[in-house]
Protein backbone atom coordinates (compact mmCIF):
# COMPACT_ATOMS: atom_id res chain seq x y z
CA UNK A 1 0.00 0.00 0.00
CA UNK A 2 1.37 3.37 -1.02
CA UNK A 3 1.10 6.56 0.79
CA UNK A 4 -1.52 8.06 -0.82
CA UNK A 5 -4.04 5.35 -0.45
CA UNK A 6 -3.17 5.02 3.10
CA UNK A 7 -4.27 8.65 3.84
CA UNK A 8 -6.91 8.23 1.90
CA UNK A 9 -8.16 4.81 4.31
CA UNK A 10 -7.32 6.95 7.57
CA UNK A 11 -7.37 10.31 7.31
CA UNK A 12 -3.49 10.82 7.63
CA UNK A 13 -1.73 11.58 10.82
CA UNK A 14 -1.74 14.77 12.77
CA UNK A 15 1.38 16.86 13.59
CA UNK A 16 1.09 18.52 16.94
CA UNK A 17 3.58 21.08 17.51
CA UNK A 18 4.15 19.85 20.82
CA UNK A 19 5.31 16.54 20.43
CA UNK A 20 8.72 15.32 19.02
CA UNK A 21 6.82 13.08 16.32
CA UNK A 22 3.66 12.60 14.47
CA UNK A 23 0.39 11.62 16.29
CA UNK A 24 -3.43 10.55 15.49
CA UNK A 25 -6.28 12.13 16.47
CA UNK A 26 -10.55 11.86 16.50
CA UNK A 27 -12.89 14.33 17.51
CA UNK A 28 -13.03 15.23 21.26
CA UNK A 29 -16.97 15.13 21.16
CA UNK A 30 -17.45 11.80 20.43
CA UNK A 31 -15.55 10.38 23.23
CA UNK A 32 -17.39 7.82 25.10
CA UNK A 33 -16.24 8.66 28.41
CA UNK A 34 -14.71 12.29 27.94
CA UNK A 35 -17.87 13.93 26.67
CA UNK A 36 -20.10 13.40 30.26
CA UNK A 37 -17.03 14.71 32.13
CA UNK A 38 -17.24 17.98 29.47
CA UNK A 39 -20.30 19.16 31.83
CA UNK A 40 -18.78 17.66 35.25
CA UNK A 41 -16.99 20.69 36.61
CA UNK A 42 -12.97 20.10 37.99
CA UNK A 43 -12.98 17.65 35.16
CA UNK A 44 -9.86 17.49 32.87
CA UNK A 45 -12.01 17.31 30.37
CA UNK A 46 -14.62 20.74 31.67
CA UNK A 47 -11.58 22.57 29.79
CA UNK A 48 -11.12 20.51 27.09
CA UNK A 49 -8.55 21.82 24.77
CA UNK A 50 -9.98 20.11 21.90
CA UNK A 51 -13.24 21.41 21.99
CA UNK A 52 -12.14 24.80 21.07
CA UNK A 53 -9.37 27.15 19.39
CA UNK A 54 -8.72 25.47 15.58
CA UNK A 55 -10.92 22.59 16.44
CA UNK A 56 -13.62 24.00 15.94
CA UNK A 57 -12.91 24.96 12.06
CA UNK A 58 -14.76 23.13 9.84
CA UNK A 59 -11.91 22.16 7.69
CA UNK A 60 -10.42 20.17 11.19
CA UNK A 61 -13.98 19.10 12.07
CA UNK A 62 -13.98 17.47 8.50
CA UNK A 63 -10.48 15.80 9.17
CA UNK A 64 -10.92 14.67 12.60
CA UNK A 65 -14.72 13.09 11.46
CA UNK A 66 -13.03 11.15 8.22
CA UNK A 67 -10.57 9.81 10.58
CA UNK A 68 -13.38 8.75 12.60
CA UNK A 69 -14.89 7.56 10.44
CA UNK A 70 -12.48 5.33 8.73
CA UNK A 71 -12.12 3.60 11.75
CA UNK A 72 -14.07 0.56 10.40
CA UNK A 73 -12.61 -0.01 7.41
CA UNK A 74 -10.97 -3.53 6.40
CA UNK A 75 -7.55 -2.09 5.32
CA UNK A 76 -7.53 0.19 8.63
CA UNK A 77 -4.39 -1.50 10.41
CA UNK A 78 -2.67 -2.09 6.95
CA UNK A 79 -3.14 1.92 6.27
CA UNK A 80 -1.74 2.82 9.64
CA UNK A 81 1.11 0.66 9.93
CA UNK A 82 2.31 2.03 6.50
CA UNK A 83 1.65 5.76 7.63
CA UNK A 84 3.26 4.93 11.14
CA UNK A 85 6.30 3.55 9.51
CA UNK A 86 6.91 6.04 7.16
CA UNK A 87 6.54 9.11 9.26
CA UNK A 88 8.82 7.59 12.19
CA UNK A 89 11.22 6.62 10.08
CA UNK A 90 13.95 9.58 11.63
CA UNK A 91 11.96 10.04 14.79
CA UNK A 92 10.15 6.68 16.15
CA UNK A 93 7.99 8.62 18.92
CA UNK A 94 4.26 8.41 18.37
CA UNK A 95 1.30 9.43 20.17
CA UNK A 96 -2.34 8.06 19.71
CA UNK A 97 -5.02 10.35 19.90
CA UNK A 98 -3.78 13.75 20.91
CA UNK A 99 -7.55 14.45 20.95
CA UNK A 100 -10.49 12.09 21.44
CA UNK A 101 -9.81 8.24 22.86
CA UNK A 102 -10.48 4.75 22.00
CA UNK A 103 -14.23 3.72 20.07
CA UNK A 104 -14.28 0.19 21.77
CA UNK A 105 -12.82 -2.83 22.04
CA UNK A 106 -12.09 -3.44 18.25
CA UNK A 107 -10.34 -0.03 17.52
CA UNK A 108 -7.63 -1.64 21.28
CA UNK A 109 -7.55 -4.41 19.33
CA UNK A 110 -6.47 -2.75 16.03
CA UNK A 111 -4.17 -0.10 18.03
CA UNK A 112 -2.52 -3.12 19.38
CA UNK A 113 -1.65 -4.58 15.80
CA UNK A 114 -0.34 -2.15 14.38
CA UNK A 115 2.20 -1.62 17.41
CA UNK A 116 2.95 -4.87 16.67
CA UNK A 117 3.76 -4.35 13.36
CA UNK A 118 5.93 -1.18 13.55
CA UNK A 119 8.32 -2.75 16.65
CA UNK A 120 10.74 0.14 16.04
CA UNK A 121 8.18 2.64 17.08
CA UNK A 122 7.43 3.83 20.43
CA UNK A 123 4.05 4.38 21.00
CA UNK A 124 2.48 6.30 23.65
CA UNK A 125 -1.41 6.45 24.11
CA UNK A 126 -3.52 8.23 27.44
CA UNK A 127 -7.23 7.25 27.65
CA UNK A 128 -9.70 7.46 30.13
CA UNK A 129 -11.69 4.91 28.88
CA UNK A 130 -11.14 2.48 31.92
CA UNK A 131 -14.11 0.08 30.97
CA UNK A 132 -11.70 -1.14 27.84
CA UNK A 133 -8.75 -1.86 30.54
CA UNK A 134 -10.03 -3.25 33.55
CA UNK A 135 -10.89 -6.80 32.36
CA UNK A 136 -7.57 -6.55 29.93
CA UNK A 137 -3.94 -8.14 31.28
CA UNK A 138 -1.64 -5.63 31.07
CA UNK A 139 0.98 -7.80 29.46
CA UNK A 140 -1.05 -8.48 26.70
CA UNK A 141 -0.17 -4.73 25.60
CA UNK A 142 3.04 -4.72 23.20
CA UNK A 143 6.22 -4.00 24.70
CA UNK A 144 6.18 -1.25 22.46
CA UNK A 145 3.19 0.63 23.45
CA UNK A 146 2.88 2.35 26.74
CA UNK A 147 -1.20 2.83 27.86
CA UNK A 148 -1.38 5.58 30.30
CA UNK A 149 -5.01 5.83 32.15
CA UNK A 150 -5.42 9.35 33.10
CA UNK A 151 -7.60 10.29 36.00
CA UNK A 152 -10.88 12.98 35.36
CA UNK A 153 -10.27 14.94 37.79
CA UNK A 154 -8.03 17.89 38.20
CA UNK A 155 -5.52 17.01 41.62
CA UNK A 156 -6.98 13.60 41.75
CA UNK A 157 -4.27 10.89 42.24
CA UNK A 158 -3.63 8.36 39.82
CA UNK A 159 -5.73 4.76 39.34
CA UNK A 160 -4.58 2.22 41.10
CA UNK A 161 -5.69 -0.91 38.51
CA UNK A 162 -3.23 -0.06 35.54
CA UNK A 163 0.97 0.13 36.39
CA UNK A 164 1.08 3.61 33.76
CA UNK A 165 -0.66 6.83 34.66
CA UNK A 166 -1.37 10.51 34.11
CA UNK A 167 -2.84 13.20 36.14
CA UNK A 168 -3.50 17.13 36.02
CA UNK A 169 -2.35 18.84 39.05
CA UNK A 170 -2.34 22.31 39.83
CA UNK A 171 0.83 21.99 41.84
CA UNK A 172 3.50 19.79 41.59
CA UNK A 173 4.00 18.88 37.85
CA UNK A 174 6.55 16.18 36.59
CA UNK A 175 5.68 17.39 32.86
CA UNK A 176 8.32 20.16 31.90
CA UNK A 177 6.80 21.46 29.00
CA UNK A 178 5.83 24.25 30.10
CA UNK A 179 9.25 25.65 30.65
CA UNK A 180 10.59 24.83 27.22
CA UNK A 181 8.31 26.61 24.75
CA UNK A 182 4.98 24.09 25.53
CA UNK A 183 6.99 21.48 23.96
CA UNK A 184 8.27 17.88 24.55
CA UNK A 185 11.85 18.76 23.84
CA UNK A 186 14.12 16.05 24.61
CA UNK A 187 11.27 14.74 27.42
CA UNK A 188 10.02 11.07 26.93
CA UNK A 189 8.45 11.02 30.22
CA UNK A 190 5.57 9.60 28.05
CA UNK A 191 6.42 7.14 26.64
CA UNK A 192 8.92 6.09 29.63
CA UNK A 193 7.65 2.53 30.94
CA UNK A 194 9.85 3.27 34.58
CA UNK A 195 7.72 6.80 35.06
CA UNK A 196 4.77 5.04 36.69
CA UNK A 197 2.60 8.80 36.70
CA UNK A 198 3.26 11.62 34.37
CA UNK A 199 1.61 14.95 35.77
CA UNK A 200 0.73 17.31 33.63
CA UNK A 201 -0.15 21.50 35.05
CA UNK A 202 -3.43 22.62 35.00
CA UNK A 203 -3.56 24.70 32.19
Amino acid sequence: MNLKEAKEITGGLSSPSKMPGYAYNLPAWRCITGVKLQAVEGSVCAGCYAMKGRYRFKNVKDALNRRLNSLNHPQWVEAMTTLVAWYSRKVPWFRWHDSGDLQGAQHLKNIFEVCNRTPQVQHWMPTREVKLLTLLDPTVVPKNLIIRVSSHMIDQGPVKFWPHTSTVVQAGKSCPAAEQGNACGDCRQCWDKTVSNVAYPKH
